[in-house]
């Protein structure tokens, strides 16, 4: 169903919970959403693919009053709606769906078309257990539908059906929208998510059995009177508001100076030209005839081509994940773990008995490095500690062959120590020195003929504080073929910098500064 692409981030992230929302109508007509956020010292694994794109995924408060573009002033013909921080890796709002309104939190996502929720017919799938379900019964506007649809995740695929209800967005009700009542979520994804479904903002073109999206009815009932939606994403974590998505119009407040606008070069994705990536201001040659780019909300990160990630990670010294923890693991635990062998200590035991695992070696380490490092990635759900646990065990299992061989502490630590540079991070992810940020260089990308810089601070995710503080690369390498590719995809690191409008009306997108 098109090409797929794969990028993933696999770290710890303090929850943000939704604790209380409120709803209050002034007279300007706009509903205002305020969601408060509480930090939560847990973890979680975002990672999800939509129909033809694999992503990541993605706290509201007080909302101000907004401004059209094209001096409409205040009007009914505006909505808002607040979007929630995950730690600048997820941003969600609320909406409902049947009348009465059952809520739920869905992930606004250019890079999808469908709507979709878990179904109260959802019985054999976890994930469904911990989210709201919407019940067809309960809901005076459903229409039958009955047609099967599934959707493709990294993890597998959500399987249901389609129905039909009204869709409450803010204040606006959109009457008899499509959607899907997912029935079957598999895998650790979907149970970890604090968000119920994902309401698709990209063109009805990518989506799942043609269904008519969510925004396009908004625009058909005349609920908009501008066919244009925009996003200001605060990258600000202790910030009270996580964001705002505007129905038909553009705060003014969240955005400095003018918008650059380019024209969708292919409907589907909110796709783009793009020129020059700039790494600390030379080119870095790869895009310089051009590149195609994409606007996608439902993303953390930036992917783009492998040449030019590679250069951007020697630039900023980043290293994947796993061999970092590999290499942090022998110079702190190197001699421990060998004087363990020696003490005839259980090679499956000795990661648990440091600390870096959580169970007690039932892990099979002897299957084998390659099938071991595959099967840990998948099963994770706390990426970088799981890391350790991985590098803790692969180095058992080296040290243990290198004991055979009578080789001294030195040549055993040192051959390690090679092996742990050679090992690639499965999903793409790359940590940087936190201490390094203020000498790395800008990063910038060229789109229609500006230079949109994101500085060090920008481009990296930092999660946690002090001595325990993990710094993630915000480049993951995504290799897309022409005539498609080279293809960059611009996630929430670049919206969050830089406010963007979706101009459906015109086909095309616009950034400027975000305020």
């Amino acid at each position: 169903m098109g090409t797929k692409f794969g990028a993933s981030l696999v770290t710890p992230f303090l929850f943000l919970l939704l604790s209380h929302v409120v709803f209050s109508t002034t007279n300007d007509g706009l509903v205002r959403i305020g969601l408060k956020k509480m930090k939560i010292d847990q973890k979680c694994h975002m990672n999800r693919r939509s129909n033809t794109i694999e992503q990541e995924e993605t706290p509201g408060g007080p909302i101000r009053k907004y401004h059209l573009r094209g001096n409409l002033g205040d009007s009914e013909d505006t909505d808002i709606v607040a979007l929630k921080n995950y730690m600048d890796a997820q941003y969600f709002g609320e909406i409902g769906i049947g009348s009465p309104a059952q809520k739920f939190t869905v992930i606004f996502d250019t890079g999808s078309s469908n709507l979709w929720v878990p179904s109260a017919k959802c019985y054999f799938s976890v994930a469904c257990f911990f989210h709201s379900k919407y019940k067809s019964s309960q809901s005076s506007t459903y229409t039958k539908n009955g047609k099967s649809a599934a959707i493709q995740y990294g993890t597998g695929a959500i399987a249901g059906f389609f129905s039909q209800d009204h869709v409450t967005v803010g204040n606006l009700v959109v009457k008899d929208q499509d959607f899907i009542e997912a029935t079957k979520e598999p895998g650790i994804t979907f149970v970890a998510a604090k968000f119920d479904g994902i309401l698709g903002l990209g063109f009805q073109e990518i989506s799942v059995g043609n269904a008519v999206p969510v925004w396009y009815n908004l625009v058909n009932q005349g609920l908009v009177t501008e066919p244009v939606f925009s996003f200001w994403l605060n990258r600000n974590t202790e910030g009270e508001e996580g964001g705002e998505i505007v129905f038909g119009g553009v705060d003014s407040n969240h955005y400095k100076g003018e918008h650059t606008y380019v024209p969708v070069t292919q409907k589907g994705y909110w796709q783009f030209d793009m020129g020059d990536v700039l790494i600390g201001g030379e080119s870095s040659g790869f895009c310089a005839s051009g590149c195609s780019a994409i606007a996608d909300s439902g993303t953390s990160l930036l992917a783009g081509p492998t040449t030019v990630i590679t250069q951007i990670n020697h630039a900023i010294g980043a290293s994947g994940v796993v061999s970092q923890e590999c290499k942090t693991v022998v110079e702190q635990y190197g001699k421990t773990i060998i004087e363990m062998l020696l003490a005839q200590a259980q090679p499956k035991k000795i990661c648990s008995q440091i600390g870096f695992c959580t169970f007690d070696g039932t892990h099979g380490v002897s299957m084998g490095i390659e099938s071991m490092v595959n099967e840990k990635l998948e099963m994770t759900s706390d990426g970088v500690h799981d890391a350790a646990c991985t590098a803790c065990e692969m180095a058992v299992v080296w040290m243990q062959n290198r004991l055979r061989l009578n080789e001294t502490e030195d040549q055993i630590l040192n051959y390690v120590n090679e092996l742990c540079e050679r090992l690639p991070s499965p999903s793409g992810e790359s940590v940087v020195q936190c201490g390094a940020l203020s000498s790395l260089p800008s990063v910038s990308f060229t789109i229609g003929g500006k230079v949109f810089d994101l500085a060090p601070e920008q481009y990296v995710l930092k999660v946690g504080e002090g001595v325990a503080a993990q710094c993630i690369s915000g480049f993951i390498a995504l290799d897309v073929a022409p005539p498609r590719g080279p293809l960059w995809i611009l996630g929430d690191i670049f919206m969050g910098r830089y406010h963007t409008v979706f101009d459906y009306g015109n086909s095309s997108v616009g950034f400027a500064e975000a305020a």
